[in-house]
């Protein structure tokens, strides 16, 4: 839905480099959105409604840099993302860590940020990425768990906004067809494919993603929403 540059929207989103992220970004383009992507790694993505700024989103210190500089946003979506995965006896500090610092530090600083000019609006979407993996996997326990924190912040914030016009949601993807998959720190963990013979398409998350920043998802919030490909069913 195009809009007029006079009432313009803007979304931040983050992991515009490369995968879900990158998929995100050029879905709302196309729906008529001006977007601002947070990543630690170079822009891939060249459009005159697009505008990438490089900060670590591991660091707690250049996030609120960042986004103090940015002005007010109509819609976040945080989707940047990092996996490591090992068994019990293996599990490293520093990789738990990370994926918490980029996951659940992130996604607080950056909605404890940008959510409360949405309030104020009278309106405003947000979308946390997280993952089917969030209910528990065999060697993913701390990924895991960082994804599971999406789903209560997103319940959280959600009971504390509803009345003002602002949604909180996460997506939840099994798994998908991104760069995260080559990983040589996951060879010994290959995906399983879901029942429905193929990996998830980036296009795919982000055409739900851009219908839940629309109007007509307006009553569509505190929600965890698996596009699983079958690998929730019962079998």
């Amino acid at each position: 839905m195009a809009t007029s540059a006079s009432n313009k929207r803007r979304a931040l989103v983050t992991g515009t480099s490369s995968g879900i992220g990158l998929a995100i970004a050029l879905q709302l383009l196309d729906d008529g959105w001006e977007v601002t992507g947070f990543d630690i790694a170079t822009a891939t993505l060249d459009h005159p409604s697009f505008s990438p700024v490089q900060v670590d989103l591991s660091d707690g210190a250049a996030i609120d840099a960042a986004t103090s500089a940015l002005g007010p946003v109509q819609a976040l979506v945080h989707a940047a993302g990092v996996l490591r995965v090992a068994p019990l006896g293996a599990l490293r500090a520093e990789d738990g860590q990370r994926m918490w610092q980029l996951h659940v530090d992130a996604a607080s600083r950056l909605a404890n940020r940008v959510v409360p000019a949405m309030v104020a609006a009278g309106h405003g979407r947000v979308v946390l990425l997280g993952s089917r993996v969030a209910v528990g996997s065999p060697g993913r326990s701390q990924y895991a768990a960082s994804k599971a924190a999406l789903i209560a912040f997103a319940r959280s914030w959600a009971a504390e906004v509803v009345a003002s016009g602002v949604t909180v949601n996460v997506v939840s993807p099994a798994a998908t067809a991104t760069p995260m998959l080559g990983d040589p720190s996951r060879a010994a963990a290959s995906p399983v494919l879901p029942p429905i013979g193929r990996l998830i398409e980036p296009r795919e998350v982000a055409s739900l993603v851009g219908y839940l920043l629309s109007p007509a998802a307006a009553a569509i919030t505190g929600q965890d929403i698996r596009i699983c490909g079958g690998a929730s069913l019962p079998r």
